[in-house]
């Protein structure tokens, strides 16, 4: 039963990651391509941990996987967010 949800998980990771390459060729923003990015080593890694039958997931392994795949996340996030290098306000040169 374990396989199974581990199975949908992937299949669910890996489908989202391809959901934002999508938008990542249409508009080329690289805020995309980060999630893509972290929804495929995410869905990489539950297709690992199923296929190796690995029941512990409490190995610094697996939470350095998940640290990078939610640390794409968060620098995608700030990177949106925080002004472009060089950027005014008033949009002076």
């Amino acid at each position: 039963m374990a396989n199974l949800i581990t199975g949908a998980i992937a299949m669910g990771s890996i489908v989202i990651a391809l959901f934002f390459l999508r938008f990542w060729r249409s508009a080329r923003d690289r805020f995309f391509l980060y999630f893509a990015l972290s929804f495929g080593i995410e869905g990489v890694h539950r297709i690992v941990t199923a296929l190796t039958y690995d029941e512990h997931e409490d190995s610094p392994w697996h939470y350095l996987v998940r640290l990078l795949a939610y640390g794409l996340i968060l620098w995608a996030i700030l990177e949106k967010n925080l002004p472009a290098r060089g950027a005014r306000k008033d949009g002076a040169r």
